[in-house]
């Protein structure tokens, strides 16, 4: 009953209907994301008043307040703080795994800083929107009215990157919420292709299988997942539940007993300022207890954290503590709710899948039912004026006697059977296309529009062939977008629980990976076991293979040298998506690198192994491998180079090994690394040859007598040397001739390996070029070498050789499997020398296990005498020594004699 206009109403009807409106409301219109394009309606109108404002990737920028405008005048009528830091948070690379928005001016940090007003920033669309936007004008997609019915927004995108799982969505709705974390987009593309190969049964497909694709939720800061009791699992099953999340750390020395604690990430969506001040309430407090200095060092390569600890300090119980009273470790709600048909659903990771697929599927093939009809339109237009033109003198006629066009137009349509459309594209053909050439062209549209018309048919009439479009056009995204993950998930045993703490060393997956360091001073280590180039423009300088377990000694030619973790080392492509050396490790820019050397961990080193030193100046020093510290936050001094001299090349040799030394003027020395006896790492070493007027050395190598020496000079000659043509005499002589090289030609460059080596050869004014070993000939010392590159323009173009290296076969206790990735000159030495390092190598000739198993008191007496007189014999060649030093050289090789473990007596 109404009276006037008062209307009585039942009070809970209208408060339950009411409310229900305001909620779906909510859900639909602002906090759920689409599970098709993964956007909410902000985000989506956002995208699309850019796509209609003209932003694209290649078009200058426009303030961010005149994109908020035309979104809130033509879409989006709310407040325009809600507009702004949607925008913005699509453009922080710390929120989005891949952001949609390019941002000019400050959009906010990590460390919770606010973006400045929007009359300061400036924005445009960032490459993967246009993917999301691709093909919207070919009725992929619908549309609907804006909020005044003036004109139209679409009601999804065609989404050509599925943004749902790759850049997730979080949101607060009435009575229900959102939380999917973001993933990898290689990974997501990965299992949409899978399931795209396998349509037929795709019901069968489980979640364990998507799961051999997608590992987990990989989140743009980082981080470390720990996956206890299968709860990844578990959340992607179902669609809900929660996964533990925590900092990455690791631990450096400082020297006199004290430690440091450097995070290098941290959590999703951890405000860094406000941890870093939590730590400091909490050490100021007395809670957390054995701190001295906190601070931030974090720049644009990357995040930094430094925690110094007191001397004495428990580093890992510490870190204990800052996991259990800090947001440095948290718990990540996965709650995968999205809409599907305008409903909330909570969805498994398949169905996420699925919903997407359908999507595309969807809109390749309206986008083919458009270009179909197009194609269609236009061959119809083609078909009239193949006719015209086949009958153009009375067609000409027919127009120039008619009263008028339309008289014409009729004419034409009844005389030759045309439609109106054909009719009218005659009448406005120009006189132009009358020319021979105009009409071939009209000839080729003509075929290649009706290829396309089958094309499409077919397309259309096979749903494989449409699966496979999307599948070929998803691999196109991965190429140009995927990267590497950044998320590592920690996956423990059933039953096993997480320990007390997790160090970047107990989490690092163990494989082997390239390190190189390239001509800027950019250090990388590569995702995979794959080795980087060695010739073009992108050519390392330096490269080692090692394991993330191991240790990397980036050694300056002044003998400075820092020590980090491999798995410390920005993880990239080529090193120039690196970082600079200086940035990564306690050396300084200035610092000039020798050479690159890893190290595996101690425990895992086999036992008398020592590292071998040789300067350009031609000293030699060598020192046990157990005096190598380990990483640390300062520099030391692994050998005193002398005032005008330089270290060139560092060697791992096994206690009994023989050295090569070469020189720029063609000599060259073998001798026994038992003339040189250990000494400390600051000590400078002793002569290794005697060197004439300006010469030097150019290549230091553990000698193996089943390889060939390999010799480069400078105008592009090369040659192979059996080692038989290098007598072994003592160290410190002239040596002998190895070539004897023309006026104004010397050597460049020498390396003892297998002939099937590849290595990079780098040239003054010309990109670096590759070549095997095997490209020279076996020649004598007397005789010249070939030529091997073209060289006629500069005869001293040829500087230096870049030959890659690893860490001895024998060094290693536990034999790690090689890689079958791995190119040729990847493999190692079969039992003798391994990879060689940039500017030198570094190998060891093998000692076989008998020789450092413990023998009897017989057979040490036996070998010390067989050794004491041969050292004798050698000592007798030396006329240059005198015979007290023979004497003292030969009882310490007596010492030395029965084993290499037996060098600490010798001191």
């Amino acid at each position: 009953m109404e009276v006037g206009r008062v209307r009585l109403i039942n009070i809970d009807e209208e408060m339950q209907q009411a409310y229900l409106d305001y909620a779906m409301s909510v859900i639909v219109s602002r906090a759920l994301p689409d599970a098709r394009d993964g956007l909410k309606p902000v985000h989506r109108r956002i995208l699309y008043a850019m796509h209609d404002m003209g932003l694209r990737p290649n078009t200058g920028y426009k303030k961010s307040a005149r994109v908020v405008g035309e979104v809130l005048g033509k879409y989006h009528p709310h407040s325009d703080t809600a507009v702004y830091d949607a925008m913005a948070r699509m453009a922080q690379d710390f929120s989005m795994r891949l952001p949609l928005v390019d941002g000019q001016g400050n959009f906010g940090s990590v460390d919770g800083d606010s973006p400045a007003a929007m009359r300061y920033t400036e924005a445009r669309m960032a490459s993967p929107t246009v993917n999301m936007l691709q093909d919207i004008q070919k009725n992929t997609v619908d549309f609907g009215n804006n909020f005044d019915e003036t004109l139209q927004e679409p009601v999804v995108l065609p989404a050509a990157i599925p943004n749902l799982l790759v850049n997730g969505a979080t949101g607060i709705a009435v009575g229900m919420s959102t939380s999917v974390p973001p993933h990898n987009l290689g990974e997501v593309i990965d299992a949409l292709i899978y399931l795209l190969d396998n349509w037929s049964k795709v019901d069968d497909i489980d979640l364990e299988k998507l799961m051999e694709f997608i590992k987990g939720p990989d989140f743009p800061t980082g981080g470390a997942i720990i996956d206890d009791s299968d709860a990844l699992m578990k959340a992607y099953g179902i669609g809900r539940g929660r996964v533990t999340v925590q900092a990455v750390a690791h631990m450096e020395e400082m020297g006199r007993g004290r430690e440091r604690i450097i995070v290098t990430e941290l959590p999703y969506m951890t405000n860094k300022a406000s941890l870093i001040e939590r730590i400091a309430n909490l050490t100021r407090d007395g809670k957390l207890e054995g701190i001295s200095d906190l601070r931030d060092e974090s720049d644009r390569t990357g995040m930094r954290i430094v925690i110094e600890l007191q001397r004495g300090a428990d580093s890992r119980k510490l870190l204990s503590d800052l996991y259990k009273r800090t947001p440095m470790k948290s718990t990540f709600s996965i709650i995968m709710l999205a809409l599907v048909n305008d409903e909330p659903t909570l969805l498994t990771l398949k169905q996420a899948l699925r919903v997407y697929l359908e999507h595309r599927l969807t809109v390749i093939q309206r986008r083919s039912e458009y270009d179909l009809e197009r194609a269609r339109a236009r061959a119809h237009i083609l078909d009239g004026l193949r006719v015209a033109l086949k009958n153009l003198e009375e067609i000409i006629e027919l127009i120039r006697s008619s009263r008028d066009v339309d008289n014409a137009r009729n004419r034409l349509m009844k005389r030759y059977k045309l439609s109106e459309i054909q009719a009218n594209a005659i009448l406005d053909m120009p006189l132009r296309r009358l020319a021979a050439l105009e009409r071939k062209k009209i000839e080729t549209e003509y075929k290649e529009v009706q290829r396309e018309i089958k094309y499409l048919e077919d397309l259309l009439a096979s749903p494989a062939k449409m699966r496979k479009v999307v599948a070929d056009e998803l691999l196109n995204v991965k190429e140009e977008y995927a990267d590497r993950r950044r998320t590592q998930i920690v996956q423990l045993a059933e039953g096993q629980k997480a320990g007390p703490v997790l160090t970047a060393k107990d989490m690092v997956e163990d494989k082997f990976t390239w390190v190189s360091v390239d001509g800027d001073g950019k250090i990388a280590r590569s995702p995979e076991d794959k080795q980087p180039r060695l010739w073009g423009s992108a050519a390392v300088e330096f490269t080692v293979r090692a394991n993330t377990r191991d240790t990397l000694y980036l050694i300056a030619e002044d003998g400075k040298t820092a020590a980090i973790p491999v798995h410390a080392v920005p993880e990239a492509d080529a090193p120039e998506n690196g970082a600079q050396f200086a940035q990564v490790s306690p050396l300084r820019e200035g610092d000039k690198l020798a050479t690159l050397v890893t190290l595996p961990p101690s425990d895992e080193r086999a036992e008398g192994w020592y590292i071998f030193f040789g300067t350009r100046g031609g000293m030699v020093k060598k020192s046990e491998l157990a005096e190598m510290p380990g990483p640390s936050a300062q520099t030391f001094q692994s050998v005193k180079v002398n005032d005008g001299d330089r270290l060139g090349w560092v060697q791992l040799t096994d206690g009994s090994s023989e050295i090569l030394l070469a020189t720029a003027q063609g000599m060259a020395i073998r001798f026994t690394e038992e003339d040189v006896r250990p000494m400390g790492l600051v000590a400078a070493g002793v002569n290794g040859i005697k060197l004439k007027g300006d010469d030097e050395v150019i290549g230091m190598d553990v000698v193996d007598k089943s390889y060939e020496t390999f010799l480069l000079a400078s105008d592009s000659k090369g040659k192979r040397l059996k080692m038989s043509q290098f007598p072994t005499q003592g160290r410190y002589g002239q040596g002998v001739i190895a070539w004897k090289l023309p006026d104004g030609v010397q050597l460049v460059g020498m390396t003892v390996d297998k002939y099937t080596t590849e290595i990079g050869v780098h040239r003054i004014r010309r990109t670096p070029r590759l070549m095997r070993l095997d490209s020279a000939p076996v020649r004598t010392r007397p005789s010249d070498g070939k030529l091997i590159f073209d060289n006629k323009e500069d005869a001293e173009e040829l500087v230096k050789m870049v030959v890659p290296w690893e860490v001895p076969d024998d060094l290693r206790k536990t034999k790690q499997k090689r890689s079958t990735s791995s190119t040729k000159s990847t493999s190692s030495k079969s039992s003798a020398s391994s990879r060689k390092s940039s500017g030198g190598k570094t190998s060891a000739a093998k000692k076989s296990t008998s020789s450092r198993s413990k023998k009897t008191s017989a057979a040490k007496q036996k070998t010390t005498s067989s050794r004491s007189k041969s050292a004798g014999s050698s000592k007798k060649k030396t006329s240059t020594r005198k015979s007290s030093t023979t004497k003292k050289s030969s009882s310490s090789k007596k010492k030395r004699g029965d084993s290499s473990q037996q060098t600490k007596m010798d001191i």
